[in-house]
């Protein structure tokens, strides 16, 4: 394997479609075929499956791309230390976040960091989802941390961690002491949300379409710690992340059985900047830091 190779595989894999793929790596389409074929050939795997000019990913490409994604990463790493791209000795890098990000997590990620890196300051502004890609694209942050972004030319977003979704109660409804519950049963209550223009809100509207319900949005907020002590009042019930080790005490967490209700988070970066030192160490300690997690899914780090 060739590095090219991986890298058309990579962009290839997150695209899925050859002709927007070459112009994106600006290459001719044959060469890109002749290039995923040979490294199908190389490992002796199907990396791709082709259908009426749809492509996916099999189970052997997906787990390829992220082994190919650290081995990118690791790479770019190497580059950049072995041609001093790096400006001296910076010791700050902005962080933009979605705002479901900072009630729960960001703030453990942010302590642990800095009980490695206490010189490193971090500028931090929490963002609309709708607008990373535009901050980015500024040079407003150097990371964000947020749901999967559209593929555009120049950002790149990296996969940490996923976290399932519950059906939040208060103490004393109804459905308090379910094991588990399909949302077309949530029809008719009254549902406290984020703003609509929210990644998280966006992912929930996805699942109430998928169980065919569009139940009364009653209340929109703009961060988690307001809805569930909305939740919690008896004002409603929400679809909200589980943070562990840190439940609302007067709320009750319900699995839902259908549809599966899980969203994915991780860094993204503008690949048409320089990241300073300071955020290189950042991205690297988010990729240590999610990589062992169990199913990456969120679980408190000691201090």
């Amino acid at each position: 394997m060739e590095l090219a190779q991986l890298k058309y595989f990579q962009v290839m894999a997150n695209i899925r479609h050859f002709t927007r793929a070459a112009r994106m790596l600006d290459v001719t389409q044959p060469a890109l075929s002749r290039s995923m074929s040979k490294l199908e050939k190389d490992l002796d795997v199907r990396l791709f499956k082709r259908s009426d000019g749809e492509i996916e990913l099999t189970q052997e490409g997906a787990r390829l791309l992220r082994r190919v994604d650290r081995i990118l990463r690791e790479v770019e790493s190497a580059r950049r230390e072995a041609s001093n791209l790096q400006v001296g000795s910076s010791t700050e890098f902005k962080l933009s976040f979605i705002h479901s990000l900072g009630s729960y997590i960001l703030p453990h990620i942010l302590r642990d960091f800095q009980a490695i890196y206490p010189d490193i300051q971090i500028h931090l502004n929490q963002q609309d989802s709708a607008a990373i890609p535009q901050v980015l694209a500024a040079g407003e942050s150097d990371l964000c941390l947020c749901s999967a972004l559209p593929m555009t030319e120049h950002s790149a977003w990296a996969y940490l961690w996923s976290e399932e979704l519950f059906v939040a109660v208060p103490l004393g409804h109804p459905f308090a002491d379910r094991v588990s519950i399909d949302l077309h049963e949530l029809e008719y209550e009254s549902f406290i949300a984020l703003k609509n223009n929210y990644s998280l809100r966006i992912l929930v509207d996805q699942f109430f379409d998928l169980a065919g319900i569009h139940p009364e949005i009653t209340f929109e907020g703009g961060d988690i710690s307001t809805l569930s002590g909305l939740v919690s009042a008896g004002l409603g019930i929400s679809i909200l992340p589980k943070p562990t080790g840190f439940e609302h005490p007067e709320l009750r967490y319900i699995p839902i059985s259908f549809p599966l209700c899980k969203r994915a988070l991780g860094v993204a970066w503008n690949t048409q900047r320089q990241l300073p030192p300071a955020a290189v160490n950042f991205q690297q300690f988010l990729i240590r830091r999610f990589d062992d997690v169990s199913e990456k899914s969120f679980v408190e780090q000691p201090a």
